[in-house]
């Protein structure tokens, strides 16, 4: 009998060993534009809670969507507009209880830092004819979220038809930030956000907000992925701690 007891004391102090030393994971698929601060906010939520792990997946809204639908393991989905959370909405493929706008940015020109142009009028289309053989960088419209809202404020400003045939297309914000970084092209369309965390480029230009849709980033828990971890994380999302971390980056938050 003793033996026993012992043996039952011995596994009952292993399986509690193994429960202590499980974390949890929560998957964030998150627009490139949101790297560094969501990075931060992580970091900041491991403070207070070690024992769960939140891993991320950057890329362009419509890439990290179309992953999403065809069944890739993302949690939780944070997008750059509206139009690919309401994709997966549509699709039912979000729980829409937990759909909720976390962010807003804004549109703005930017140019290499070592560049000898500081600042234009952005309507006034200057700038668009010093491009001559060279090329804007953007998001690439067919597809990323940056690159839409700069198509709609060109074409907002008529200037969409002088810089179609001579854009840099790359497949995130973060690519088109990355080609004026390396002085590839003498300006590119990025969010202020992106701007900010560059020491390699300077705003030069800031948009209209009246030349294009509100630039928003939708958060939501995706359908079969609604656990205490994941709502855990996305109530952390919303606290007064992440938006602090967020406005220091440069988004602006309710």
């Amino acid at each position: 009998m003793k033996k026993l007891t012992q043996i039952s004391t011995a596994l009952l102090i292993a399986g509690l060993g193994f429960s202590v030393s499980t974390s949890a994971k929560v998957t964030i698929f998150a627009a490139a534009s949101m790297t560094d601060a969501l990075k931060q906010v992580a970091t900041e939520y491991a403070k207070q809670n070690p024992e769960n792990e939140v891993v991320f997946s950057f890329a362009s809204s419509s890439t990290l969507a179309k992953q999403i639908e065809e069944g890739a393991p993302a949690d939780i989905f944070v997008s750059a507009s509206n139009k690919w959370m309401k994709y997966l909405s549509g699709k039912d493929l979000t729980v829409k209880e937990t759909e909720k706008v976390l962010a807003g940015n804004e549109l703005v020109l930017i140019a290499p830092i070592k560049s000898a142009v500081d600042s234009v009028e952005i309507s006034k289309g200057e700038w668009v004819n010093a491009l001559k053989d060279s090329y804007l960088s953007v998001g690439d419209p067919a597809h990323v979220p940056a690159g839409q809202y700069a198509e709609e404020a060109l074409t907002k400003l008529n200037l969409w038809d002088k810089v179609k045939d001579r854009l840099a297309r790359a497949k995130d914000v973060r690519g088109a930030l990355a080609l004026v970084e390396r002085a590839e092209t003498p300006y590119g369309i990025v969010y202020s956000t992106d701007a900010k965390i560059s020491q390699k480029v300077k705003t030069v230009g800031v948009f209209p907000t009246d030349s294009y849709k509100s630039v928003v980033y939708p958060m939501a828990i995706l359908k079969d992925h609604d656990n205490a971890n994941s709502r855990d994380f996305l109530q952390y999302l919303d606290s007064d701690a992440a938006k602090k971390v967020l406005e220091s980056y440069g988004f602006s938050v309710k």
